[in-house]
C-alpha cells in the first residue's frame, strides 16, 4: 500500500487485504496446538534475541544518529498499538509468509516459495524507503533477508505466530528506541535552552 494513504485507511486496507489473501489461498496459520505452542516457543525466543540486539545497537553513534533524524508519527499510541501490530506486522505476515508462501509452494516447492516471498517482501519496501529517504537497495536487501528468516521460522514451527512475534518485536523495539533517543535529545535541548524538537503525543 502507498505510504501516501491516510493512516487510518492504510491500516484498515493493509490488514484487510492480508486477511483476504489468507482466505483466498487457504493458507494454514498454525493457530491450534501443537503448532501454536511451537510457534510461541520459537517466536518468543527469537523475538527476545532480536529486541535485545536492537537495544544494544542504540549505543552505536551511527544508529543513534539515524534514530534521531527519523521522522516519527505525532500519535505514539496509534503507532505502537495499531499501525505497527495490525497495519504492518499482521498485514505483511499474512500476505507474504502465509498467502504468498502457500501459493508459491505449489509451483516452486517450500524452498522456492520462501525465496519468492522474501524477494517480494523486500521489493514491497521500495515505496516506504523512498518516502522516508532511506537507501532503497539496502532497504530491499535487509528486508528481503528478514523475510527469508521469517519464512524459515514459519516453516520450522508450522505456525505464523513465530514470525509474527519476531516481526512485532523488531518493529516495536526499533520504534521505542527511536522515541527514547528523540525524547532524550528534546529534554536536553530544553535544559540547554536550544531549539526544541517536536514533542510527541500519546
Amino acid at each position: 500500500m502507498s505510504p501516501r494513504l491516510p493512516n487510518v485507511w492504510r491500516v484498515a486496507l493493509q490488514a484487510g487485504v492480508g486477511g483476504l489473501l489468507v482466505l483466498v489461498t487457504g493458507a494454514p496459520l498454525g493457530l491450534r496446538p501443537p503448532r501454536l505452542g511451537a510457534g510461541l516457543r520459537s517466536g518468543s525466543a527469537a523475538a527476545a534475541g532480536a529486541a535485545t540486539a536492537i537495544a544494544a545497537t542504540t549505543s552505536m553513534p551511527v544508529v543513534r544518529l539515524s534514530m534521531f533524524e527519523r521522522e516519527l508519527p505525532t500519535s505514539v499510541s496509534g503507532w505502537l498499538l495499531l499501525r505497527i501490530p495490525v497495519g504492518t506486522v499482521w498485514a505483511e505476515e499474512a500476505a507474504f509468509r502465509a498467502a504468498l508462501a502457500t501459493a508459491g509452494a505449489g509451483a516452486f516447492g517450500k524452498s522456492g516459495s520462501r525465496l519468492l516471498q522474501a524477494a517480494a517482501f523486500g521489493l514491497s519496501h521500495i515505496a516506504d524507503a523512498r518516502a522516508t529517504g532511506e537507501p532503497v537497495v539496502a532497504t530491499v536487501l535487509v528486508t528481503g533477508i528478514g523475510g527469508w528468516l521469517f519464512g524459515w521460522l514459519a516453516d520450522r514451527s508450522g505456525s505464523l505466530v513465530a514470525p509474527l512475534l519476531v516481526h512485532l518485536a523488531i518493529n516495536e523495539a526499533g520504534a521505542v528506541a527511536a522515541l527514547a533517543v528523540q525524547r532524550r535529545s528534546w529534554n536536553s535541548s530544553q535544559v540547554q535552552g536550544s531549539a526544541p524538537l517536536r514533542p510527541y503525543t500519546c
